[in-house]
């Protein structure tokens, strides 16, 4: 077989498989022509660009994207590989493109590229439901085809459902806004790393922007804790960290009625109702203190609110860890200060140079993990994220210390970007470590 015929790969084991595509495709080595391959003894092939496999180091990408983990490469059959995702939207659009033309050419319309223009580039798929964005469909002229034009666009993407979403609602519980075009019923299926997902499209949001962070959560071993997640939602994080992270007890908060349904049925589904508690209503009003080991804040733009609360969850005698979730503005002529992966020491002296600007508390209960540039974190730090962080550091070593009446420390122990939230803000989470000095 000809050389062009083979496709370049990273092996790995399956439980790092995400981590390491999220990483490659990042930085321009995944081929996304292809999807993951399946391989024995739960190994994992992620195809890679042979354009730039002389740059890939193993090793590097090793540290930077996992450390406990391997990885190699190998060569596979282009014609074994199966076309990704991305692959199969183009084709998919093709495919709308056509389907829709003939039902506008089946009419005196006349088929434009303006309509063309108005037809969805991308959408949202959760089960056998589309759901596309307000600003398709916005012709008046489509109002001609009746439901014709939902039937035709549920048969040429292949599901059954199709929906608008145009906002999210300011009731204060994230509510979508969302009109069922074709079907009756808006509850749906979503399978998403092992995990399976049921809620209402109508009512409750499905975050998937947030799965750089549930597949963080699924390396973490939490066998023997209790951890508090304080924003459920319909279980984005409880899930994981019973499913894939064995915690022994997960206490979770929710105050939207819909998502507490659905939460229910999701514990349900995956068979750890046992394991988790359901606090409805407001978390500032919970009674229950002293019995966390880890406790996730969930909320953005800013989850401050609940920091209180979270410091009064903490064991008393022993502290515990809170995965603090927040949306941080970043200078846009500022680029990004320190590479973690590669730390410089030019870099690290700019970076600890704006570190060393925040004030820091009295009692100076506030550091830094040790090797925190060079193996905590992955990614790109930038100056504001260490700002921000450190400044919470200081506001939770306080509250701490004033819910308990005794002194405490904070450890930074890692800032994860989990997405680009707009134009020039970040949503990062920080790993602050608490624990009692005495």
């Amino acid at each position: 077989m000809e050389d062009q015929d083979m496709v370049p790969a990273v092996v790995t084991h399956k439980n790092f498989a995400q981590l390491y595509r999220t990483h490659l495709e990042k930085n321009g080595f995944l081929d996304t022509r292809f999807r993951l391959q399946n391989l024995t003894d739960n190994k994992m092939a992620l195809p890679v660009l042979i354009s730039r496999l002389a740059e890939l180091n193993l090793q590097h990408l090793q540290d930077v994207v996992a450390p406990e983990s391997t990885c190699s490469t190998t060569l596979i059959k282009s014609q074994t590989l199966v076309p990704s995702k991305k692959s199969c939207v183009k084709s998919l659009q093709r495919r709308l493109q056509e389907h829709v033309r003939l039902l506008v050419e089946s009419t005196e319309v006349i088929w434009s590229e303006e309509l063309v223009r108005d037809l969805p580039q991308t959408w949202k798929q959760h089960g056998d439901l589309i759901l596309i964005a307000e600003s398709t469909f916005q012709d008046p002229i489509w109002k001609k085809f009746g439901s014709d034009i939902w039937k035709t666009v549920a048969t040429a993407l292949g599901v059954k459902r199709v929906a608008k979403i145009s906002r999210i609602s300011t009731d204060g519980f994230r509510t979508p806004v969302v009109t069922l075009l074709l079907g009756e019923d808006s509850w749906v299926n979503h399978v998403d790393n092992g995990i399976r997902y049921e809620f209402d499209v109508t009512k409750c949001m499905f975050s998937s922007g947030n799965i750089t962070e549930k597949l963080r959560i699924m390396t973490f071993d939490c066998t023997g804790e209790t951890v508090v997640d304080l924003y459920a939602g319909i279980g984005y994080f409880t899930l994981p960290y019973l499913v894939h992270s064995k915690a022994t007890l997960v206490h979770a908060c929710e105050w939207n009625p819909d998502a507490v349904i659905a939460l229910r049925r999701n514990l349900h589904l995956n068979r750890v109702s046992h394991k988790c508690v359901i606090h409805e209503g407001d978390n500032r009003q919970l009674s229950m203190c002293d019995v966390a080991d880890r406790v996730n804040l969930g909320l953005i733009p800013s989850s401050e609110e609940g920091w209180p609360t979270a410091c009064r969850l903490l064991r008393q005698n022993s502290g515990g860890i809170l995965h603090i979730h927040q949306n941080v503005t970043s200078l846009p002529h500022k680029p990004a200060l320190l590479q973690q992966d590669t730390c410089s020491q030019e870099a690290s002296e700019e970076y600890h140079e704006c570190k060393n600007k925040v004030i820091p508390s009295e009692n100076n209960d506030t550091v830094f993990e040790e090797n925190f540039c060079s193996s905590s974190a992955k990614g790109r730090i930038k100056s504001e994220w260490g700002k921000w962080a450190e400044t919470a550091a200081s506001q939770i070593t306080k509250l701490l210390m004033e819910n308990w009446e005794k002194p405490w420390k904070t450890h930074i122990r890692h800032i994860q970007h989990v997405k680009s939230y707009a134009p020039h803000i970040d949503h990062i989470v920080l790993d602050l470590e608490c624990r009692p000095s005495c």
